[in-house]
């Protein structure tokens, strides 16, 4: 498992005050995307703002905070969830966290953030 690259207030801060302001625009501007999934003991659905590029039908996604943020253990738990990128959304299913050996078969984007974070890949169903 990797180090995460960021302070260890800033997630915090982040969930707190950067989320809100980016949950405004990040389903609308590429490479933007809201990630919607439930919680693991709620059962409420929440949404988060990342980064992600789309390669045919895999949605990639950088995790500077690495793999045991809540967003991520919530999905991979659930086994699937939904991203908002464009104005639409979508359903995704099968999300994993890629070792970096697997991530050498991404595509440009993907293989560069796994140079530097865990990568979190999942299928985007149309």
């Amino acid at each position: 498992m990797r180090k995460p690259l960021m302070p260890s207030w800033l997630p915090s801060f982040n969930k707190k005050v950067t989320n809100r302001i980016q949950g405004v625009y990040a389903p609308y501007l590429p490479p933007l995307a809201m990630i919607v999934h439930r919680g693991r003991r709620s059962g409420r659905e929440y949404r988060t703002p990342v980064t992600a590029f789309r390669s045919g039908g895999r949605l990639i996604v950088g995790l500077p905070y690495g793999r045991d943020t809540d967003w991520v253990r919530n999905l991979l738990a659930e086994g699937r969830g939904g991203v908002e990128r464009l104005g639409r959304v979508r359903r995704i299913t099968a999300p994993r966290v890629l070792t970096p050996a697997e991530a050498a078969e991404l595509p440009a984007p993907g293989r560069f953030a796994a140079r530097y974070m865990d990568v979190l890949v999942a299928d985007i169903e149309d």
